[in-house]
Protein backbone atom coordinates (compact mmCIF):
# COMPACT_ATOMS: atom_id res chain seq x y z
CA UNK A 1 0.00 0.00 0.00
CA UNK A 2 1.46 3.47 -1.36
CA UNK A 3 0.15 6.93 -2.06
CA UNK A 4 2.89 7.52 -4.64
CA UNK A 5 1.37 5.75 -7.95
CA UNK A 6 4.80 5.77 -9.60
CA UNK A 7 6.57 4.18 -6.44
CA UNK A 8 3.73 1.82 -6.19
CA UNK A 9 4.05 0.77 -9.76
CA UNK A 10 7.65 0.11 -10.07
CA UNK A 11 7.60 -1.77 -6.62
CA UNK A 12 4.53 -3.86 -7.70
CA UNK A 13 6.36 -4.84 -11.69
CA UNK A 14 9.47 -5.60 -9.82
CA UNK A 15 8.06 -7.78 -6.95
CA UNK A 16 6.16 -9.48 -9.77
CA UNK A 17 9.25 -10.21 -11.48
CA UNK A 18 10.51 -11.97 -8.86
CA UNK A 19 7.23 -14.34 -8.78
CA UNK A 20 5.39 -12.60 -6.20
CA UNK A 21 1.88 -12.17 -6.72
CA UNK A 22 1.15 -8.39 -5.64
CA UNK A 23 -2.05 -6.43 -5.23
CA UNK A 24 -1.82 -2.69 -4.68
CA UNK A 25 -4.02 -0.08 -2.94
CA UNK A 26 -2.96 3.35 -2.54
CA UNK A 27 -5.64 3.92 0.32
CA UNK A 28 -6.52 2.16 3.30
CA UNK A 29 -9.85 1.36 2.61
CA UNK A 30 -9.52 -0.16 -0.79
CA UNK A 31 -6.55 -2.16 1.25
CA UNK A 32 -8.48 -3.60 4.00
CA UNK A 33 -11.40 -4.81 1.16
CA UNK A 34 -8.22 -6.34 -0.53
CA UNK A 35 -7.82 -8.31 2.51
CA UNK A 36 -11.48 -9.30 3.33
CA UNK A 37 -11.48 -10.65 -0.32
CA UNK A 38 -8.31 -12.10 -0.62
CA UNK A 39 -7.77 -14.13 2.50
CA UNK A 40 -4.29 -15.74 1.76
CA UNK A 41 -2.37 -11.88 1.91
CA UNK A 42 1.11 -13.28 3.98
CA UNK A 43 2.80 -10.03 3.43
CA UNK A 44 1.48 -6.35 4.07
CA UNK A 45 4.28 -3.30 2.20
CA UNK A 46 2.87 -0.16 3.67
CA UNK A 47 3.78 3.60 4.24
CA UNK A 48 3.83 4.74 7.43
CA UNK A 49 2.62 8.07 6.16
CA UNK A 50 -0.77 8.04 4.46
CA UNK A 51 -3.26 10.24 2.99
CA UNK A 52 -6.79 10.96 4.72
CA UNK A 53 -6.24 10.96 8.23
CA UNK A 54 -5.05 7.25 8.62
CA UNK A 55 -1.71 6.58 9.65
CA UNK A 56 0.10 3.51 8.27
CA UNK A 57 0.47 2.04 12.17
CA UNK A 58 -3.33 1.87 12.33
CA UNK A 59 -4.06 0.26 9.04
CA UNK A 60 -1.54 -2.33 10.07
CA UNK A 61 -3.30 -2.77 13.90
CA UNK A 62 -6.59 -3.05 11.68
CA UNK A 63 -5.25 -5.40 9.14
CA UNK A 64 -3.68 -7.57 12.04
CA UNK A 65 -6.83 -7.77 13.74
CA UNK A 66 -8.69 -8.89 11.11
CA UNK A 67 -5.99 -11.48 9.67
CA UNK A 68 -3.49 -12.23 12.83
CA UNK A 69 -1.24 -14.00 10.41
CA UNK A 70 -0.21 -11.25 8.49
CA UNK A 71 3.18 -10.10 8.42
CA UNK A 72 3.79 -6.17 8.09
CA UNK A 73 6.69 -4.50 6.69
CA UNK A 74 6.87 -0.48 6.67
CA UNK A 75 8.39 1.85 4.93
CA UNK A 76 8.99 5.48 5.46
CA UNK A 77 11.44 8.45 4.48
CA UNK A 78 10.84 10.19 7.27
CA UNK A 79 12.64 9.14 10.82
CA UNK A 80 10.17 9.99 13.59
CA UNK A 81 6.66 8.41 12.74
CA UNK A 82 4.47 6.06 14.50
CA UNK A 83 7.08 3.22 14.93
CA UNK A 84 10.23 4.79 15.90
CA UNK A 85 10.63 5.65 19.45
CA UNK A 86 13.51 6.52 20.84
CA UNK A 87 15.75 5.36 17.75
CA UNK A 88 14.31 2.11 18.43
CA UNK A 89 11.60 -0.15 16.73
CA UNK A 90 8.40 -1.01 18.56
CA UNK A 91 8.57 -4.68 19.35
CA UNK A 92 7.56 -6.97 16.34
CA UNK A 93 8.02 -4.51 13.58
CA UNK A 94 9.94 -4.78 10.71
CA UNK A 95 11.13 -1.64 8.93
CA UNK A 96 12.74 -0.96 5.56
CA UNK A 97 14.30 3.27 4.86
CA UNK A 98 13.36 5.02 1.39
CA UNK A 99 14.79 5.34 -0.34
CA UNK A 100 15.78 1.84 -0.73
CA UNK A 101 16.85 -0.30 -3.27
CA UNK A 102 15.09 -3.41 -5.11
CA UNK A 103 17.97 -5.73 -3.81
CA UNK A 104 17.19 -4.16 -0.57
CA UNK A 105 13.62 -4.36 -0.37
CA UNK A 106 13.71 -7.92 -2.29
CA UNK A 107 16.18 -9.58 0.52
CA UNK A 108 14.31 -8.13 3.65
CA UNK A 109 10.55 -9.30 2.11
CA UNK A 110 12.32 -12.35 1.66
CA UNK A 111 13.95 -12.28 5.43
CA UNK A 112 10.34 -11.62 6.98
CA UNK A 113 8.58 -13.54 5.38
CA UNK A 114 11.12 -16.56 5.89
CA UNK A 115 10.96 -15.76 9.58
CA UNK A 116 7.29 -15.89 10.01
CA UNK A 117 7.56 -19.06 8.73
CA UNK A 118 9.65 -19.85 11.06
CA UNK A 119 7.50 -18.67 14.14
CA UNK A 120 4.41 -20.41 12.31
CA UNK A 121 5.85 -23.86 12.60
Amino acid sequence: MEDNDLLLASVATMLRDQGYRVLTATDAATALQLLESEPNIKLLFIDVVLPRGVNGRQLADEAQRRSPTLVVLFTTGYTRNAIIHQGRLDRGVEFIVKPFTYAALLTKIQQVLAEEKLLSK
